[in-house]
């Protein structure tokens, strides 16, 4: 299937035959560009303009119609009205032609008219196996091959360098921009391409084609949303396979979804929490800004590899600015490990007047002596200790006469260093930044943005694969409404520990089962309509001896009935108090368009207040749990904060792990799930879930599971 949408895709995008329905001769309309683009820059197939009222466009033979067509084609440009656009592609042939560019506007983006169109359209392409770019979109280039099958202005004020990088937008206005910021910053492209309307392919479908394209080497990606998200995961681990990083700007980065929803996972599993976590899990790089936007797609297409880890070594002439780039990797998770003892004794004796830690202050000394910036260099990188290096040189960038200082500089790392990323901050002309590029260098006018840019580059974790969704088939369906109990003995079928529990029917079962715990014991009610019990006065803790745990008892059924008479109870239930332990937080949300999420927190005021917590698309594997758990602040709790022991963290990740496997085979029934608290242990003695709640698709749509 992958082989026959990249296969159907490349007829599309490496067309050797274009046919243009609409074709102009008049400047400016939208079937006048694509031919003078194509003749423009000497592309050298066949171009067959489509005017039933024309002889030729252009200088070029003009046809009627699709059907006077004998031959195979490649690409079919539609510049047509909407409502003439399924009648166009309609004369064509079955099979005749690979793919169309739909141009025009006035399909879905317009209302319920508009949509008609536009299945229309669908229609008659799918008969004719057709692939469909568009309608509403801005069309596509193939740099490298010369094919502009685009109507934007942007290309007629000139072309991009042929290069590696893959650029897919939704947005033809943002791809316009996006076009002359490439050319403007002399990066170059494979292949442009605007989705418009997504009517058949989509940015999920070109991400997975760039994947496999041999002239993309990384992918920048623009989205406003999905409709799709299995093929938008398959994608990016697609890329993720082919070894392409993919650099992705989405927008609306605001909490639109889940904002009334009962539990916490669903209350902060909004739609930029998710979008965070799938490009977090599949290794995709997120640019806030456009600026950091092109940063990336440079960084990443000029580099030959990004770092490896987050070890940064500044080198600088000034103190001050060596200060502000430290600030900035620090902010952004970068650390600064000062150079050895031995070599910053050697430091000191070659530029007495500077600072040997890191950042490394080499002064102005560098400048009037020629050999130090590199000795310096190589002295501080030769232990291994860096996974990366920026160096700062102000305005000495614009002096002619120490370019073949810099120019040694960069040649000889780039020689000597090649794992290790360099970034130079300095005031370059023009032609010279584009020599230390070609060198595998990057260059800034910013020493803040260099920072910014290798923070966010460096390579993702290599042991966090993508875990294949598990089967539905085989597995027993869950029941129509939970309560704790019935939760917790169905989390525990599917791996993960719960404590032990006894329900009763009046208070002196409580006490029969209380003494039988030798301590002091919990008691809470049991309901499939009260999710949150404290709030109603449903739980009594550390309740120890017949008389307390009979008037707990006592206080329970009175409070729950006061507070939700209409609630279905059935008994109290009588648990031993937990052992000591970091009390944590996870659950399940069912997103629309990307299934079921896990989330992890610590419990209390991390996840009520500070609302510190991680997520990842279900399901995944033991990896990509411990990395979701370390990306939390309150890791430092977990791992033993201020001389505390240790929790038992791969116990924490195998319970994850678990969640995530049972969220993805039920993730048809499934609305949520929220286990909270869950207690994390000391090393090495486990994790136990002391209260759960599970909540089906049948049971919140008809709200037999309310607080």
């Amino acid at each position: 299937m992958i082989q026959t949408m990249h296969s159907s895709l490349s007829h599309l995008f490496s067309p050797r035959s274009i046919a243009v329905v609409g074709a102009s001769a008049t400047p400016g309309k939208i079937g006048a560009m694509p031919i003078s683009l194509l003749r423009k820059y000497d592309y050298d197939g066949l171009v067959l303009p489509v005017n039933p009222r024309a002889a030729e466009v252009q200088g070029l033979t003009a046809i009627a119609g699709l059907d006077a067509v004998d031959t195979p084609i490649d690409l079919a440009i539609l510049a047509v009205p909407a409502v003439h656009a399924a009648a166009a592609l309609e004369r064509a042939r079955p099979g005749q032609i690979g793919g169309a560019v739909v141009f025009t506007s006035g399909f879905s983006e317009i209302g319920a008219q508009g949509q008609t169109l536009q299945e229309q359209l669908c229609a008659v392409a799918q008969a004719r196996g057709i692939r469909l770019l568009g309608p509403n979109c801005l069309g596509f280039m193939n740099i490298r091959r010369r094919v502009y099958a685009t109507f934007t202005p942007a290309a007629a004020g000139g072309t991009v360098a042929a290069g590696g990088i893959g650029m897919v937008t939704q947005s033809g206005a943002f791809g316009a921009y996006a076009f002359c910021m490439a050319r403007d910053r002399g990066l170059g492209l494979s292949h442009w391409i605007s989705t418009g309307n997504e009517a058949d392919i989509d940015v999920a479908d070109c991400i997975a084609w760039l994947a496999e394209d041999d002239d993309t080497r990384v992918i920048m990606a623009y989205m406003e949303g999905c409709r799709d998200g299995e093929k938008l995961r398959h994608a990016l681990a697609a890329a993720r396979a082919a070894g392409k990083p993919v650099v992705v700007t989405k927008i609306g980065r605001t909490q639109a979804g889940a904002q009334a929803a009962a539990s916490h996972t669903a209350a902060l599993a909004g739609d930029d929490a998710v979008y965070d976590a799938l490009f977090r899990q599949y290794g995709a790089v997120r640019a806030r800004t456009i600026e950091e936007f092109f940063n990336l797609g440079y960084a990443l297409d000029t580099w030959k590899q990004p770092p490896q880890g987050r070890r940064l070594g500044i080198l600088t002439i000034s103190g001050g600015v060596g200060a502000l780039m430290a600030d900035e990797a620090s902010d952004a998770g970068l650390t600064l490990p000062s150079p050895a003892p031995d070599v910053q004794a050697r430091l000191l004796e070659r530029m007495p007047f500077g600072s040997p830690r890191n950042p490394i202050d080499v002064t102005g000394q560098a400048v009037s002596e020629p050999g130090l910036l590199l000795s310096a260099a190589e002295d501080v990188l030769a232990g291994g200790t860096y996974d990366a290096m920026a160096v700062f040189l102000a305005a000495a960038g614009s002096s002619e006469a120490l370019w073949p200082t810099f120019e040694t500089f960069a040649r000889t790392m780039q020689a000597r260093h090649p794992d290790v990323p360099l970034a130079i901050s300095a005031l370059f002309p023009p032609a010279r930044r584009r020599e230390l590029e070609a060198l595998g260098c990057l260059v800034f006018a910013d020493p803040s943005a260099a920072v910014k840019t290798l923070a966010a580059v460096v390579r993702p974790r290599a042991d966090g694969a993508p875990v294949a969704a598990m089967p539905v088939a085989g597995q027993a369906c869950l029941r129509g409404t939970y309560n704790e109990v019935q939760a917790m003995e169905t989390l525990a079928l599917a791996g993960i520990p719960v404590s032990c529990s006894v329900v009763v029917q009046d208070a002196e079962a409580a006490v029969a089962v209380a003494r039988s715990c030798a301590g002091p014991v919990v008691l809470k009610i049991v309901s499939p309509d009260i999710l949150h019990k404290s709030d109603v006065g449903g739980v009594k803790l550390n309740v120890l001896g017949d008389e307390q745990v009979r008037a707990a008892y006592a206080a329970i059924v009175d409070a729950s009935s006061r507070h939700c008479p209409q609630a279905r109870r059935d008994g109290v239930l009588v648990a031993p108090m937990a052992p000591a332990g970091v009390e944590c937080i996870i659950g399940v949300h069912r997103d629309p368009i990307f299934g079921p999420i896990v989330m992890f927190g610590l419990g209390g005021i991390f996840v009520e207040v500070l609302k510190d917590v991680s997520f990842r698309l279900a399901p995944f594997g033991r990896a990509e749990a411990l990395a979701m758990i370390a990306e939390t602040k309150g890791y430092a709790v977990l791992a033993g904060a201020r001389g505390a022991a240790p929790a038992d963290i791969d116990a924490l990740a195998d319970a994850l792990v678990s969640l995530s496997t049972f969220a993805s085979q039920h993730r048809g029934e499934l609305a949520s799930v929220e286990v909270n608290p869950l207690v994390v242990l000391g090393q090495g003695q486990g994790v136990v879930a002391l209260d759960a709640v599970i909540t089906t698709v049948s049971a919140a749509a008809t709200g037999q599971a309310r607080a």
